[in-house]
């Protein structure tokens, strides 16, 4: 299938956040490649006009990093021909179905209990924290997927912004990508029609109020210090990037020119 790269980005029905990671500056003055790196949330909801216009990317691999209880809460995704799914769980940050009923069947109180006082946000960054330093594996799994043969690829969880979020900063960390770069897209996912869409129970008599808002925005917020917790546990756990890749991750040098062979114009 030849590969078409979007001018513009497209508006799809039943995906949210999706975007082309290409065009990001390295520090040595390279760019991302576009068509070859994306990043969006679930692709459960997508319609038959999604599909097609995924259809045009030329997609090998799609990594799926949802737990089993959000592909019960979601559905599975939808399957594009020739294109292989990769299912790679990483650790929710909102610590699994239990929480995510509370968050939708709670009265007030009891999510000034679990939310209140910066507990969400501390949940937050507690779990990039995590996934950091107990997902070595699966980051290094997908960034030799990346290196062999796993491009274009599309990465995504539920929201695309967490999970997801964290595996395409690990992989631009390996490429060389500029920080503030790497920031500036992860902090992209608080656009409106990006945000991922939270259902409250009807049976919830607090509703959609203000004070509900309040507390669930930690939860569906790109924050710049969440990011900058993972970073600087890469930097206290391995002491630099360099050294998370090739003993964290067991990325070789050969192994990143690869990856940027691959990625980088």
């Amino acid at each position: 299938m030849t590969q078409q790269i979007p001018s513009t980005e497209p508006e799809l029905a039943g995906v949210r956040n999706f975007r082309d990671v290409g065009g990001l500056p390295t520090t040595d003055g390279r760019r991302v490649r576009h068509g070859v790196l994306f990043r969006s949330g679930h692709l459960a909801h997508a319609t038959e006009e999604d599909a097609a216009f995924l259809s045009t990317l030329g997609l090998h691999t799609i990594f799926d990093f949802r737990n089993a209880a959000d592909q019960k809460l979601e559905g599975p995704d939808v399957e594009l021909p020739g294109v292989r799914n990769v299912n790679l769980p990483l650790t929710d940050p909102a610590d699994g179905a239990e929480f995510w009923k509370m968050v939708r069947d709670g009265e007030i109180e009891q999510l000034r209990g679990i939310l209140g006082d910066g507990q969400a946000a501390g949940r937050m960054i507690s779990s990039y924290r995590t996934i950091i330093k107990e997902r070595t594996a699966e980051h290094a799994r997908v960034l030799r997927s990346l290196a062999e043969d796993s491009v274009p690829a599309l990465m995504h969880c539920a929201a695309g912004k967490d999970r997801a979020g964290l595996s395409i900063a690990v992989t631009l960390l390996s490429l060389g990508v500029e920080r503030d770069a790497i920031v500036t897209d992860y902090l992209e996912s608080n656009a409106k029609h990006r945000r991922y869409k939270v259902h409250r129970s009807s049976s919830s008599s607090a509703g959609y109020g203000p004070e509900v808002m309040e507390l669930l925005s930690p939860l569906f917020e790109a924050r710049a210090e969440y990011l900058a917790a993972a970073f600087e546990t890469i930097e206290l756990t391995w002491g630099d990037v360099d050294t998370y890749l090739e003993r964290g991750l067991g990325v070789t040098p050969e192994l990143r020119e690869g990856l940027r062979g691959r990625l980088l114009d």
